[in-house]
């Protein structure tokens, strides 16, 4: 692997996503049959980039991999580059809505969860520093190629997060299952917000909790259901975000 290439992108929808987002450099893509005609537009589009194909055996790809998904193609890539909140919230809609998922420690759910987001349209998303870049792979992976594409801002915390957009003029929410949080559907969330999702196991901190402008909560059709996994938080979140907004007139649709 060449020293700058600290990420490996596994699967055709990955590299054509990376590609298409011109987020991280990608050095260079492995492929068992570059010729395949299932991967003539990622030749096209490495090919408009100048990233060379090589062709490599199942052997040589192995120890690059995790599992057997990856359709015999790999990318090899850089670190991503970042946005800051400002600049995120600069090229968001008239009435923005940034999630940021914090403390998410399984790179699986926070793909699905990027994947859910991304297709909700949500305008942007917000992550600590670095906070998953060794396994950028996996993420991409997992959420369909949308982690690469989807607009993301770096922040040193959800301090600093919020300040940005609250300065900007947004609302702050914190997704939560205190009983006096208001249920999504019950809540206006047809207006500019930043939404904090925290992980499963840590969750968003209680002192940012008391501090939030706005609480929600999932309604749960049972009493002691165990709790929604993050990614199933963060897609109902969105798309009754979506569904409101739709309702009120405002925005359109992102793109397929």
């Amino acid at each position: 692997m060449p020293a700058e290439a600290s990420v490996v992108l596994e699967g055709r929808v990955s590299i054509e996503a990376a590609l298409a987002a011109g987020v991280r450099e990608v050095h260079e893509i492995l492929a068992v049959a570059p010729g395949d005609r299932r991967l003539s537009f990622l030749r096209r589009a490495a090919a408009e980039q100048g990233v060379p194909i090589h062709r490599v055996t199942p052997d040589e790809l192995r120890p690059l991999v995790n599992g057997t998904t990856h359709g015999g193609v790999v990318a090899l890539a850089g670190e991503r580059t970042y946005l800051s909140v400002e600049q995120l919230l600069g090229q968001a809609s008239a009435m923005p809505l940034l999630i940021m998922l914090d403390g998410i420690e399984d790179p699986y759910n926070l793909g699905q969860a990027i994947r859910a987001i991304y297709a909700a349209g949500v305008d942007g998303l917000v992550v600590r520093e670095r906070s998953w870049e060794r396994a950028a792979g996996i993420v991409a992976r997992a959420s369909a190629g949308a982690s690469e594409v989807m607009p993301t801002a770096a922040a040193t915390d959800v301090v600093e997060a919020a300040a940005a957009c609250r300065k900007a003029g947004l609302t702050v929410a914190c997704a939560a299952t205190r009983s006096d949080a208001v249920f999504l559907n019950d809540a206006n969330l047809a207006q500019p917000m930043l939404l904090l999702i925290g992980g499963e196991r840590r969750g968003v901190t209680r002192s940012f909790t008391e501090s939030a402008d706005l609480l929600l909560r999932i309604p749960y059709g049972r009493r002691g259901a165990h709790a929604l996994g993050v990614a199933t938080s963060a897609a109902l979140l969105a798309f009754e975000a979506l569904r409101q907004r739709r309702a009120a007139g405002i925005g359109a649709e992102n793109g397929p």
